[in-house]
């Protein structure tokens, strides 16, 4: 892919950033973190700042935590332009209000032929033959090429397909670059270091990757601030925001905080979720402060 693929979007629309938590359970150390690098780039540059609810995950998701997050942020002293409780231009700011705009990716996708049905599980894709085990336990297995149908086998009608899982099909060997801006140049091949992966899942819901790819076009989103581990998804978006006709963001992947045994940290964390350090009287301001030393020093290292 040419590296013209992640332009900009126009000049005229300005620095767009965003903070795009799940309701899955209550933010914590880490996540705080990834938000102030976002709100501290958006600042810098003079840019508008925008909340998303990325709310698809339904096994999870919990309106509860939706207003605990909400009230986390706030005690963090973020601000943001827009979002699911100012509103604002592109909205609405909740992906489960969202799904209009994924279904019509979607058809685009279909009737460029850029997507397939997909009756495995994922334990069918891991035991596979010759099946690739990507390193992330949370990242999908490189999909087998035996279980992708022919470019020129009949592909059926989007929604009259029942049960199955939709899959992008990717350009074998293409190489896929994008300059990020903390970690720098990022390279992978498609079908090599990824494979087809999902973009519609049987339960009628959109992929983490189709939903974030068509938010962040719709938004006009210039630049995605969020943790390392998502490298390998932004090639995944790149190639459908490529194939939907829109440019890419700029990428700033940021470094992830781990606890005392080298583990990044999850909402498993329970202790250092933002409610119980608030609870222990840990004040913001001092969780900001430790954000900035450690960028400092890791700068300087």
């Amino acid at each position: 892919m040419k590296d013209d693929a992640q332009a900009s979007t126009t000049a005229a629309t300005g620095y767009r950033g965003r903070l795009a938590p799940s309701p899955t359970g209550h933010l914590h150390l880490g996540h705080a973190r990834t938000f102030w690098f976002a709100a501290e780039r958006a600042r810098a540059a003079g840019g508008t700042l925008i909340l998303r609810n990325d709310d698809l995950d339904t096994a999870r998701h919990r309106p509860e935590f939706v207003d605990a997050m909400l009230e986390d942020l706030r005690w963090l002293g973020f601000a943001w332009s827009e979002g699911p409780d100012v509103g604002g231009v592109f909205g609405p700011y909740s992906q489960r209000e969202r799904l209009p705009l994924y279904r019509a990716a979607m058809e685009r996708l279909h009737a460029a032929r850029l997507i397939f049905p997909c009756a495995h599980s994922r334990r069918d894709v891991l035991e596979a033959a010759g099946a690739p085990h990507e390193g992330a336990a949370d990242d999908e297995p490189v999909y087998p090429k035996q279980f992708r149908p022919a470019k020129d086998a009949p592909l059926p009608p989007l929604w009259e397909t029942s049960g199955v899982n939709w899959r992008f099909r990717v350009p074998d060997d293409e190489a896929i670059v994008f300059v990020d801006e903390r970690c720098g140049e990022q390279r992978a091949v498609a079908g090599r270091d990824f494979g087809d992966f999902l973009v519609w899942r049987k339960d009628g819901v959109p992929s983490y990757q189709l939903a974030c790819a068509v938010d962040d076009a719709a938004m006009q989103i210039t630049e995605v601030v969020r943790g390392a581990d998502l490298i390998k998804s932004t090639f995944r978006q790149i190639l459908l925001l490529q194939a939907l006709g829109h440019p890419a963001p700029q990428y700033f992947h940021c470094p992830l905080m781990k606890d005392e045994n080298g583990v990044r940290l999850a909402k498993r964390h329970d202790a250092l979720s933002l409610r119980a350090l608030r609870e222990r009287g840990v004040k913001p301001e001092d969780l900001l402060r430790e954000f900035v030393a450690s960028e400092a020093a890791e700068r300087g290292a």
